[in-house]
C-alpha cells in the first residue's frame, strides 16, 4: 500500500481558508483521510505554523493557542512551529518554509513515505520539492485558487485545487 505524508503550511492553509470563504473550523484529520483515499495509508501529518505574540494582540493569541491544542489532539499529526520576527509596524513568519523543506527531504531519504502531499500555494519549497523527486519519491500539491504557485504547479507530480465542496467535507 501507497504510504503518503501530508505537509501543510497552516498560514497560507488559513488565508486559503479565509480567501474562499470557507469555514475556519475543520477536522485535519477527516482532512487528512480525504486526501489519502481509501487505497492509501497516512504516515503523518506534519503541520507548520508560527505562535502569534502574546504582548501584541493577547486575545488572537488566546484563540490560536486553542486551536494549537485541538490540534495536539488530532490523530498523526505533528506540529512544528517557526517564530515570528518584528520588522518596523509589522510581523514577518520564519522558518516555515525552511522546516517544511527540511523535514519533506529527509523523511523522503529515510524511505518514511512514497508520496508527499503538499498543501501550500508558496512556491518557496520548489527546490525540496524536486529533492524529494530526485530521491524517487511522487509530490502532489494541494491549494486554494487564489495564492497558488505556477512555479509550484510545474515541478510536482500532481495538482489538486481545494474546493469549497471539498473543504466542507472535512468540517
Amino acid at each position: 500500500m501507497e504510504r503518503v505524508s501530508i505537509f501543510v503550511d497552516g498560514s497560507n492553509f488559513y488565508h486559503g481558508l479565509k480567501s474562499s470563504r470557507s469555514p475556519t473550523k475543520f477536522d485535519f484529520y477527516k482532512f487528512a483521510v480525504a486526501l489519502c483515499g481509501t487505497d492509501r495509508k497516512l504516515v503523518r501529518l506534519y503541520y507548520y505554523n508560527v505562535p502569534r505574540d502574546r504582548q501584541a494582540d493577547p486575545q488572537k493569541y488566546n484563540d490560536q493557542q486553542r486551536f494549537f491544542d485541538r490540534l495536539h489532539h488530532t490523530p498523526y499529526l505533528e506540529m512544528k512551529l517557526g517564530r515570528l520576527e518584528k520588522r518596523g509596524e509589522t510581523y514577518v513568519e520564519k522558518g516555515v518554509d525552511i522546516l517544511i523543506a527540511t523535514d519533506m527531504i529527509n523523511y523522503a531519504y529515510k524511505d518514511a513515505y512514497d508520496t508527499a502531499i503538499l498543501v501550500t500555494g508558496d512556491g518557496d519549497v520548489v527546490s525540496a520539492v524536486l529533492a524529494v523527486k530526485d530521491a524517487g519519491k511522487h509530490v502532489e500539491n494541494v491549494y486554494f485558487k487564489r495564492g497558488r504557485s505556477r512555479h509550484l504547479l510545474k515541478a510536482c507530480d500532481t495538482f489538486r485545487e481545494l474546493t469549497p465542496k471539498f473543504i466542507k467535507s472535512c468540517v
